[in-house]
């Protein structure tokens, strides 16, 4: 059992790969873009419909959202494309990824902006 959620947990995040290379795509359609642009939000989202630390159905969304958009976008794109795609994710998988740190900016400066902006509510309400 546990091993083949390690598969499962595996195949996921490799067409997670897959799907960010045919959403860059330029023979994927527009509406498969969409369907992958909202899976990979969610996938990669920190805030989810039911939290996490709700016992069992807190990642019942996960379990269910995720796979059903990836389903629903690998439906859509041509499978030439979705061949292609996933002969690239896999040479790709190979070579040593690049820094990239513009994803960790973006969440610090999210997390400053949010912190300097309950500072200044609780000022507000202190002050009033």
């Amino acid at each position: 059992m546990r091993e083949r959620l390690k598969q499962w947990a595996r195949a996921l995040k490799q067409n997670c790969s897959i799907l960010l290379l045919a959403m860059k795509h330029p023979r994927t359609p527009w509406y498969a873009k969409a369907v992958g642009a909202l899976t990979l939000l969610y996938a990669l989202a920190p805030i989810d419909l039911i939290p996490d630390f709700i016992p069992v159905i807190g990642y019942l969304d996960d379990f269910v959202l995720v796979p059903a958009g990836l389903w629903i976008t690998i439906k859509l794109v041509p499978p030439e494309v979705w061949a292609e795609c996933e002969a690239e994710a896999a040479r790709l998988a190979l070579e040593k990824p690049p820094k990239d740190w513009r994803g960790v900016i973006l969440i610090v400066v999210l997390w400053i902006t949010l912190a300097a902006l309950g500072y200044r509510i609780l000022r507000a309400l202190n002050s009033a």
